[in-house]
C-alpha cells in the first residue's frame, strides 16, 4: 500500500475491511479483531489512525509488530496467517496489518469467543453465523441436524417405504423402516426427523422448513424491475419439486423442430441435463440456515438460478470452472439425491454445463457471489 492508497483508504472509512486503531490496546482486543476478519472476508487494520480517521502514528514499532504477531500465532486459534508492513506517512509511522479470509475457519480467540465482521463494526457471531462458519469448514453438516418440534408422525412413511425399496433394494417392513431411516440420517438416534428426513420424506416439508422450496418466474424482457408474466412457488418433498420445476422450464425454453428421416427431431436451446444440474444443485448446495428460498428468474436473454449460500471455504469460483471443486455441503441431502440418479459424485457439473451452453448457445455462463447468494446465469439464444 502507498501513501495515495492509504489516504483512499481514510477517507472511505471503516467498512467491512478496514479497521481502525490507534494503537495496540490488549491481546483479547487485537485477537477479536484479526479472527472477525478471518472469519469473514479478510480485511485491514491500519494502526495508528484514530476514529476519525486522523493520522497519530505509532511508536515503538518493531515492539509492535512482535506483539502483533504472536497475538494471531497464539491467541487465535487455530492461529491466523498475517502479513504487516509499515508506512510513513506526515513523518508519522502507520502499521497495516493485512489478515486473508481464513481457509480453517471458524476462528475464534483464546478465551473460546467467535467474532465476525459487519459492516464496520466487530461483533460476537450469532448462532446461525456460527452454524454457517462450521458448516462451511465441513465439521457439521446441518442436513443432518434434528428439527426438535417434528416427530416420525410427520414423515409419510409409506413415501419413505417406497423410496428404499426403489432407490436402495431394500426389503422394507414396518420394524425395520425407522431402522433404515436411522441408518440414511433421516432420522436422528433419537428417531427425530432431520432436516434431510422432513425434506425427502415429510407430509408437509414446508410447514416446518417453509424456505425449503423453489420460487420460478418468468419475466418477459430481460430486467428485474418488470413484473412476472408467470410465477410459481414449488412446495413438496424434494423430488417432487425437482420434478415440477423441470415441468415449468418445459413452457419457455424454446425448441428447434428438425424433419429428418421423415422423423421430427426436436432441440432445445439449453439442454435438459444442463437445467436439471443447475437445478440440483441449487438444491443440493444451498446454505439451509439461510431463510430464504431458491429463485429461479427466467427471462428472454437467461436464466439465472440464485441459491442461498457462499462458497464452502475450499471452493472458488475458478475451480468450479475445471471441475476441481467437490465439497459437500450437505453429504445426506447429495447422497439420496444420487440414489436417484441425479448427482456424480465427480464434481464435474458446472464444468459439464460451461461446455453444453458454450456449444449450444455460443455463448459463456457466468457464476458469481452476490451478498449471501451464488448466481449461476445461464445464455439464451436471443431472438
Amino acid at each position: 500500500m502507498n501513501e495515495l492508497e492509504l489516504q483512499e483508504r481514510i477517507l472511505k472509512g471503516e467498512g467491512l475491511h478496514t479497521e481502525f486503531k490507534v494503537s495496540f490496546t490488549n491481546n483479547e482486543e487485537f485477537a477479536k479483531s484479526i479472527t472477525s476478519f478471518a472469519n469473514t472476508d479478510g480485511g485491514e487494520i491500519l494502526v495508528g489512525i484514530n476514529n476519525n480517521g486522523e493520522i497519530v502514528g505509532v511508536e515503538n514499532i518493531d515492539e509492535l509488530l512482535r506483539k502483533i504477531d504472536d497475538v494471531a500465532y497464539n491467541r487465535c486459534e487455530p492461529p491466523v496467517t498475517i502479513v504487516q508492513e509499515t508506512l510513513s506517512i506526515e513523518n508519522k509511522i502507520i502499521l497495516i496489518v493485512k489478515i486473508p479470509k481464513g481457509d480453517q475457519r471458524p476462528y475464534r480467540t483464546s478465551s473460546g469467543v467467535y467474532y465476525i465482521r459487519s459492516a464496520n463494526r466487530t461483533r460476537q457471531a450469532s448462532r446461525e453465523e456460527l452454524l454457517r462458519l462450521f458448516q462451511a469448514a465441513g465439521s457439521l453438516y446441518f442436513d443432518e441436524n434434528e428439527i426438535q418440534r417434528a416427530s416420525t408422525k410427520d414423515i409419510n412413511m409409506d413415501y419413505a417405504k417406497k423410496f428404499l425399496e426403489n432407490y436402495f433394494k431394500l426389503s422394507v417392513n414396518d420394524e425395520s423402516l425407522i431402522r433404515y431411516l436411522i441408518n440414511i440420517k433421516a432420522l436422528s438416534n433419537n428417531e427425530k426427523p432431520t432436516f434431510t428426513g422432513i425434506l425427502f420424506f415429510g407430509e408437509n416439508p414446508q410447514y416446518y422448513i417453509p424456505y425449503g422450496r423453489i420460487i420460478t418466474a418468468y419475466i418477459k424482457g430481460d430486467d428485474i424491475s418488470i413484473p412476472p408474466s408467470d410465477r410459481k412457488d414449488h412446495q413438496g418433498k424434494i423430488p417432487e419439486i425437482l420434478e415440477d420445476t423441470m415441468r415449468f422450464f418445459k413452457a419457455y425454453i424454446k425448441e428447434k423442430h428438425t424433419i429428418r428421416d421423415l422423423e421430427s427431431e426436436n432441440y432445445p436451446e439449453i439442454e435438459d441435463f444442463v437445467l436439471r444440474e443447475a437445478l440440483v444443485n441449487s438444491i443440493a448446495h444451498r446454505d439451509y440456515t439461510i431463510n430464504a428460498p431458491v429463485r429461479i428468474l427466467i427471462y428472454d436473454n437467461r436464466i439465472e438460478f440464485h441459491t442461498p449460500g457462499l462458497l464452502p471455504n475450499t471452493v472458488t469460483i475458478e475451480s468450479m470452472k475445471i471441475g476441481g471443486a467437490h465439497v459437500l455441503r450437505n453429504p445426506t441431502i447429495y447422497n439420496l439425491l444420487g440414489k436417484i440418479g441425479l448427482v456424480t459424485d465427480v464434481g464435474s457439473g458446472i464444468k459439464r454445463i460451461i461446455e453444453s451452453v458454450k456449444k449450444t448457445v455460443g455463448r459463456d455462463v457466468s457464476l458469481n457471489v452476490v451478498g449471501n447468494e451464488f448466481i449461476l446465469t445461464i445464455p439464451r439464444i436471443e431472438g
